[in-house]
């Protein structure tokens, strides 16, 4: 019961760093959106909306699943010699998927440019991306194998800090300097360049990466080759919408479409938070036999996500048209219309918890492709049937059908195959007992309260403190909470007694408390 407790313990306490890691690069990548989104027009945007969706495609599809294989097989050996295979694996997978790629898109970019876009600069900007993916692929397994190891710091100071922050910086100086949107592929692949060098030198740091190895390749591609599917399907379902769009409609809608975009899909960085540690460890809970551990870390971490994200979808689907004017600026406030139907969908996406994961650390990976696929089918489909009629209410709509259709599938399965489910007596009434009380008022007050620049951040605290409040009250706590307080006391350094009375005791609890180290 001890090494459970711990398990809970480190996968909560690495969550606040990468949490707070999370939050900081989520809001850079917000802030290079905005950036040009404000400094370009609103079809500019878009242009560079639709080059980065074919971007993430591409790399995703490089990476051949290996990222979650990577980090999944290397804390399974003890042996460095097998660990550093893992990793040369990993890379003489990817790399050679993406060095390929990248020759496809150079020698695509005219017919690509005429397909999906209307600036004369496009194949430039598309062979400048081409460049880029080999490098961001290698950052990509660095970042997986430093995940293997379960360091949190590492990751988060490449992917949090360091990865964002200078593209962003590398992004305003060259639009600044007349680029137009090639600024966005040169920042992008100066940026992988220097992030790839750095990730690898902190795997070098927890890994010698010269040495003996032995490789474990046909063992990776085994397990990572549903993931393709599934990996690549996933990104699919979150670009689709976009490079849709710029097919059917016009570059000023795709602007105006990953304006909203990009706000709503920050409604999964709490879920991100728990992500980076979660797979080692359930992977190797269930490879000790441990499964029903890891049943209470899905249940626990589920839940308080859906709670600490819940002031935000608050915001974005009661006050779409205030946000983004203060994120974006007047001319993205048609937007507004389409993104409440964005928050619903990355909500429940986040109130589904890391469901994949679990999948994927009980080894049944095809499940997810499987789920993936029936929910990028059903995104296409619903897309040609909308969009050339409702624009980007229209990808709005498919996106959520899409999410919806995809967990629906896999938690489904982990509730019938394994007997895991988020769902008991006090999570439900938590899940149905915030929105209950919270969205009647937040829809009273809309015609005469208004969310400005100095007001927003205040009312996201309010917001928190009375979902905390609010779950409390409608009996939403359970004995394994009790190990959330104590997190929240020992990081903010306070006493939260009213909290603490309301969660039940139960010595049979298999999480009460956080061992004392």
């Amino acid at each position: 019961m001890g090494d459970r407790h711990q398990e809970l313990s480190a996968l909560l306490s690495s969550a606040v760093l990468v949490m707070v890691g999370g939050m900081i690069g989520s809001a850079a990548k917000l802030g290079e959106r905005v950036v040009i989104g404000r400094l370009l027009s609103p079809d500019a945007y878009g242009e560079v909306s639709i080059g980065l969706a074919l971007l993430m495609f591409l790399t995703t599809f490089a990476m051949a699943g290996c990222s979650q294989g990577v980090s999944r097989f290397i804390p399974r050996y003890d042996d460095i010699e097998d660990r550093r295979g893992v990793w040369v694996s990993g890379v003489a997978v990817t790399m050679t998927l993406a060095i390929g790629f990248a020759a496809l898109l150079i020698v695509g970019a005219n017919w690509i440019a005429s397909l999906l876009f209307e600036s004369d600069v496009a194949v430039t900007f598309i062979r400048v991306l081409a460049v880029a993916i080999p490098f961001i692929v290698g950052f990509r397994v660095a970042i997986s194998g430093i995940r293997g190891y379960e360091n949190t710091v590492f990751r988060t100071v490449a992917q949090d800090f360091i990865d964002p922050f200078l593209r962003i910086a590398l992004i305003v100086l060259f639009i600044l300097a007349g680029m137009g949107i090639v600024a966005a592929g040169v920042g992008y692949l100066l940026a992988a360049i220097a992030t790839f060098v750095v990730a690898t030198l902190f795997l070098n740091r927890l890994m010698p990466l010269r040495g003996a190895y032995r490789t474990h390749t046909r063992e990776l591609v085994r397990f990572s080759a549903p993931l393709v599917v599934s990996t690549v399907v996933g990104v699919l379902l979150t670009q689709t919408d976009t490079l849709m769009l710029g097919y059917f409609r016009s570059s000023a809608e795709v602007g105006l479409y990953s304006a909203a975009y990009p706000l709503a899909s920050g409604l999964l960085v709490v879920l991100g938070a728990f992500g980076f540690l979660y797979l080692p460890i359930a992977s190797r809970l269930d490879s000790d036999g441990d499964r029903a551990a890891v049943d209470d870390i899905y249940a626990t971490t589920t839940k308080w996500v859906y709670v600490v994200t819940f002031p935000a979808f608050l915001l974005l689907f009661a006050f779409p048209a205030d946000v983004l004017r203060i994120v974006f600026g007047v001319d993205y406030t048609p937007a507004a219309s389409v993104l409440p139907i964005l928050a619903v969908g990355f909500f429940l996406s986040a109130a589904a918890g890391r469901d994949r994961e679990t999948l994927s650390a009980l080894g049944s990976t095809s499940w997810i492709a499987i789920g993936n696929v029936f929910g990028l089918t059903l995104n296409v489909v619903v897309n040609i049937l909308l969009i050339p009629r409702y624009g980007f209410v229209g990808a709005g709509i498919a996106s959520v059908t899409s999410l919806v259709a995809v967990h629906t599938v896999i938690c489904g399965v982990l509730a019938v195959q394994y007997d895991i489910t988020p769902l008991s007596r006090e999570s439900t009434r938590t899940y149905v007992g915030l929105p209950l009380v919270c969205l009647p008022w937040a829809f009273l007050l809309t015609p005469w309260v208004s969310i400005s620049a100095v007001t927003i951040f205040p009312a996201l605290v309010f917001l928190g403190v009375s979902s905390l409040l609010i779950v409390g009250l409608v009996g939403g706590l359970e004995p394994s909470d009790i190990v959330v307080v104590d997190l929240l006391e020992d990081t903010l350094g306070v006493s939260i007694p009213l909290i603490r009375r309301w969660i039940p005791n139960d010595d049979d609890s298999t999480v009460t408390s956080v061992i004392a180290d």
